[in-house]
């Protein structure tokens, strides 16, 4: 007997079979979340009210389309709170999507679509002043603090962790703490407003190179804001367009001049202070690609620190960190382009 040929019309028999089964998906249900959380329940997973959470869906719903995910329609809204709580946890997104009933997939590809919608509203919300009655206003508001005149931005760099990116260029991204990180610099306002942001370095980059190599160097350079300078730390060489501190201030003017530069500057502080303390995802480090997801996470969560700022949806996040000690940076530039002169004229102001 051949039971070769009957065992294999028996498995055939078999598979039929299965290939026949329907097999029952099981959807698991998504809550709404704006009707299932209070007000403050809601800040406090997603960082930001349901108002401005509605007002950010409008701002990027002509970029982001509703998606499918097993067969069901995941809206604009719930693709945003889903990035929004990656940003405020910094979790692993395989449990972004327990918490919120998607797969790590659908995770990955709403993260990078929503990411990048945000970041490319930087040119509208993260801007110098342009106008004459822009740069009149930031330059009172930064005199109001200390009596220091016509600046129009601080400026510092700060760094962000990262998980080791591997391969042969790994170290350049080791700084001088010995993590891994990436190196952002930033100008703000005296109302914590991010006005310039490049997020580009590796974290071994000083932060006089980055801005050597950055276009706001060259537009000061062409002179675009005349009469007016940035306020920076000793890593930064003292220009006619970035004063520094005095390294060893002796005369009651000089004195008076560094306390009232370190007050001023410390609006850069505090800026630092309140985006990362709104973003946990900074402080526990970036577990995505750097070119394809960091990059633009900085610049996104940048864009919506401006938003919280303009919109005034605030509270306890830069409550806790109003007087955040300036880092004590222990290599200083040399001066140079007149810069001492420049600044100069300011101590004597003192």
């Amino acid at each position: 007997m051949d039971f070769s040929s009957s065992s294999d019309s028996s498995d055939e028999e078999v598979f039929e079979i299965l290939e026949n089964i329907e097999v029952v998906r099981n959807f698991r249900v998504r809550n709404d979340r704006f009707v299932e959380y209070s007000e403050r329940e809601f800040r406090d997973r997603f960082r930001f009210t349901k108002n401005t959470v509605n007002y950010l869906v409008q701002l990027i719903t002509d970029d982001i389309r509703p998606t499918t995910h097993q067969n069901r329609s995941l809206s604009v809204a719930e693709q945003l709170l889903l990035t929004l709580r990656f940003y405020a946890t910094g979790s692993f997104q395989i449990l972004i999507g327990d918490d919120l009933n998607l797969h790590k997939s659908t995770v990955c590809r709403v993260l990078r679509r929503v990411t990048y919608a945000l970041a490319r509203l930087a040119p509208q919300f993260i801007k110098l002043p342009d106008t004459d009655e822009e740069i009149r206003q930031v330059k009172n508001e930064f005199y109001a603090i200390r009596r220091v005149p016509n600046v129009i931005g601080c400026i510092d760099g700060s760094l962000i962790p990262i998980q080791s990116p591997g391969g042969d260029n790994a170290e350049i991204y080791r700084n001088r703490k010995s993590y891994f990180s990436i190196n952002m610099q930033v100008i703000c306002d005296a109302k914590l407003l991010i006005r310039d942001i490049d997020a580009r370095w590796p974290g071994s980059t000083h932060d006089s190179t980055m801005f050597n190599a950055s276009l706001i160097r060259a537009r000061l350079e062409a002179e675009e804001f005349p009469e007016s300078y940035l306020l920076g730390d000793s890593a930064y060489a003292c220009t006619k367009y970035l004063l520094t501190p005095l390294l060893h201030p002796v005369l009651l003017e000089e004195q008076r001049y560094n306390a009232a530069h370190i007050a001023t500057r410390n609006t850069v502080e505090r800026t630092f202070g309140v985006w990362k303390r709104r973003f946990a995802c900074f402080s526990l480090g970036l577990r995505t690609n750097i070119e394809a997801l960091s990059l633009p996470i900085i610049v996104a969560t940048a864009v919506l620190h401006n938003i919280a700022i303009l919109r005034n949806d605030l509270e306890e996040f830069d409550e806790e960190l109003l007087n955040i000690d300036a880092e004590v940076n222990d290599i200083f530039a040399e001066e140079n382009g007149g810069g001492n002169a420049v600044r100069r004229a300011a101590i004597n102001l003192f």
